[in-house]
This record gives C-alpha cells, structure tokens and sequence, in this order.
C-alpha cells in the first residue's frame, strides 16, 4: 500500500470508530445506572433468607389475635435494588437471585414527553444512517484508486455529513437526557430511582459525537489544502502560457528592427532613385 492509500486508511479509522460507538450506545441498556430503594417482603416460606423481613408469630388460642414481631428496624426493612436504563428499556435487578426483569422505557416516560423521546430514537437513527454513508464514501476512496474519480467532492461530502450527524447526535443525547431527569421526577413510583448517574453507553454516544466532529474538521481541512493547491497550479500554467504569447511578439519586433528594416529601407531607396531625374539625384537624403 503506498503513502497516499495509507493516509485514506487512516482518515477513514475515525469514521468507523465513530460508527460503533454510536451502533454499541443505541442498542445497549446503560445510559443511566442507579439504584432503587424497595421495601423487603415478609419471609414465608423462607425462614433464612437476607432479602426478605423475619418475623415470628405469638403464641395465642385464636389465630386472628396472633401478634407478629418484626425483627428488622428503619432502612433494614429496605433494599437497594441496581438499575439501568437505556433508549429501549429498562432493567431491573430480581430480588435474591442475578436475574434481571426489563420493561420497555416508553412505558415509564411520561405521556407527554414520548413524543420528544421518539424525536430522540429518530436523530440517533439519523447520526448513524449518515456516519454510515460518510464510511462507504471514504471507503471506496481507498478501495477505487482512480484519478478520474473527484475526491474533492468526496472530502467535501463527508465534511457536510459528518458535522450533521454530530449535530444531530448531540441534539439526540441533550433530549434523552432531558427525558430521563423529567421521568425521574414524574415517572411511577415503582421505577423512581434513589440514585443514579450516567453509564458507558452515554460515554459511547457522546464519543462518537466527538468523532464526527473531529472527521468533519479533517476532511474540511484536506478540501480546503486541495483547493488551494489547484488553485496554485492553475495559476502557475497560466503564468507560464501568458509568458510564452508575449515572448513571441517581441522576438518579431528584433528580427524587424536587425534586418527587415535595413533592407526594405535599401529597397525604397533604389525604387525613389529609379523615379529622379539625373539631375535631381545629389538632392536625395536620408533622414
């Protein structure tokens, strides 16, 4: 592989970067991870358990005036259960065991605000179906090496796409966020989480914005030294063209001055003699 293919390869390693990223955050569950404080059920049936209340029964000859004693007081009686959430659903750690129960996250956003989550769903779309095209231009510069082809046009088309799919990656993750922190306050009581922050996923979507960011700014900057350097040389070619048709010119003006003159001058001379009387020749000057 020469020079020239190698810097295409490498000008195209950040567009595919950017391509996973945005691929791995839309279809993963952990934009936001937490946890939920949930009150533990009464342990029947499971004397030993660690996830569950104890308690133990008075003795007394009616049932229905059994007193029961619970053992665990204040935040025993709770349970921090993890959570996270993605654009698609929400999972939800099992009690006692690694299992996780997922619902879909529409389920849990508010009424009012789907709408703008499927704003958000339909720009991330978008940001990947643009990453996507911008990586087969850049792919087939490298593949198809032809200078027939305009890889100006090329450079100049990823610019214009790539910052639009920034531009709409970065809309995208300022509506989800907006989205979560409104659920958090207004969603459904079984959901509410206690504490939360942002997961790998939402690294990976904000990463990948920064890389159609930096991938626009580098093939602007190629189209830009591109130009330039046509624009140079086309103007180099016509310097030397206009030098050429004035050289010429002045070499016909030399060869009139040197030898044409004299002798046409000779010949008019010889024509006016023929013409003079005998007499009137003395009287001829030359000025």
């Amino acid at each position: 592989m020469d020079r020239a293919r190698w810097q295409q390869a490498l000008a195209l390693l950040p567009v595919c970067l950017a391509l996973t990223f945005s691929l791995t955050a839309v279809g993963s569950s952990y934009w936001c991870e937490g946890t939920r404080r949930v009150a533990k059920p009464l342990c029947q049936g499971h004397p030993g358990g660690s996830h569950c209340i104890h308690y133990s029964s008075g003795s007394g000859d009616n049932g229905s005036q059994a007193v029961q004693y619970i053992w665990e007081m204040g935040d025993d009686k709770f349970i921090q259960r993890r959570f996270h959430v993605g654009l698609w659903q929400s999972c939800e750690q099992s009690l006692g065991s690694a299992d996780e129960r997922c619902r879909s996250f529409q389920s849990v956003v508010p009424a009012e605000e789907q709408g703008v989550l499927w704003l958000s769903i339909g720009a991330e779309v978008l940001n990947i179906l643009l990453t996507l095209t911008s990586t087969i231009l850049l792919g087939s510069r490298v593949s198809y090496h032809s200078s027939g082809f305009h890889w100006l046009k090329v450079d100049a088309s990823v610019a214009i796409l790539m910052a639009l799919a920034g531009l709409l990656a970065m809309v995208a993750h300022m509506m989800y966020t907006t989205i979560f922190q409104i659920t958090v306050n207004l969603g459904p009581e079984d959901w509410k989480p206690q504490t939360w922050d942002y997961g790998w996923s939402y690294c990976l979507a904000w990463g990948s914005f920064a890389l159609c960011m930096v991938v626009s700014v580098m093939a602007t900057s190629r189209y830009t030294a591109a130009r330039l350097e046509f624009a140079e040389k086309k103007s180099m070619q016509g310097s030397q063209h206009s030098q050429h048709d004035f050289q010429e010119p002045k070499a016909s003006e030399g060869v009139w001055e040197t030898d044409a003159a004299p002798g046409l001058a000779g010949r008019a001379l010889v024509s006016v003699s023929g013409h003079l009387p005998s007499d009137a020749l003395g009287k001829v000057s030359m000025c």
